[in-house]
């Protein structure tokens, strides 16, 4: 019997009485990069290095996100990096944005086995986070097309997003099996990052897909972007 779903462990841990912007959820990946570096390239996508040597990165899917949606500060896990943030759990209890030392007075944990893959029924996702779905080839084509071929090129880079996430999980979709996406994007928005100006979009879709909420679709979802819920 042909596979189209797997189960996989995702944890999340949320800091509900730290108030933070959606734009620092790449500051929390810089500050627990930094702490916790010595555990697993995981938990930044850098491999160790020796001095002098040139720095050497984990090019796959980031099986660990640092994100703020709804005001709070947000670590989700995937996988094998699951486990590793059950294990690091405990150690929390402070975080320095940019300077700013926070206590951790309170902090939520679950730990589940989340289904990706495919369904027979469809299901309907909102972007809680801008989902850059745009790379430098695609934005140039994108910014050149008519409103019909921009929406082409958005529903193509979104399946391939999907793809990515199935196949972080352990799940080779056989070609007989089809990703079906109906996008509903919100007009493009021009977000600050790194400064870099980036186009974004915020919306809905309804796919055969399972994602688990709070994952991230689409370019630097270790950072935050591109986070999803079901709707």
């Amino acid at each position: 019997m042909t596979q189209t779903s797997t189960n996989i462990p995702l944890t999340t841990i949320t800091f509900p009485e730290i108030p933070l912007r959606v734009r620092d959820g790449h500051k929390l990946r810089g500050y627990f990069g930094n702490v916790f570096k010595e555990h697993s390239p995981l938990l930044h996508n850098h491999f160790e290095t020796e001095a002098g040597e040139t720095p050497r990165y984990r090019y796959a899917y980031p099986l660990v996100q640092y994100k703020v949606l709804g005001s709070v500060p947000t670590l989700v896990g995937l996988g094998e990096a699951a486990a590793l943030l059950v294990e690091l759990f405990l150690k929390i209890n402070h975080l320095d944005i940019e300077g700013r030392g926070f206590p951790v007075l309170s902090k939520n944990i679950t730990h589940q086995q989340a289904t990706i893959g495919l369904s027979d029924d469809l299901h309907t996702y909102r972007f809680e986070t801008l989902w850059l779905g745009l790379n430098q080839k695609n934005y140039a084509e994108y910014r050149d097309a008519t409103p019909d071929a921009q929406q082409a090129i958005l529903k193509r880079t979104l399946t391939a997003n999907i793809l990515t996430v199935c196949e972080a999980a352990g799940l080779n979709l056989p070609r007989e099996q089809r990703i079906m996406v109906k996008l509903t994007p919100t007009e493009p928005i021009v977000t600050n990052f790194k400064n870099a100006k980036l186009l974004g979009f915020g919306g809905t879709f309804t796919s055969n897909a399972l994602i688990p909420n709070s994952l991230g679709l689409g370019k630097s979802v270790a950072r935050g972007f591109g986070s999803v819920v079901g709707i």
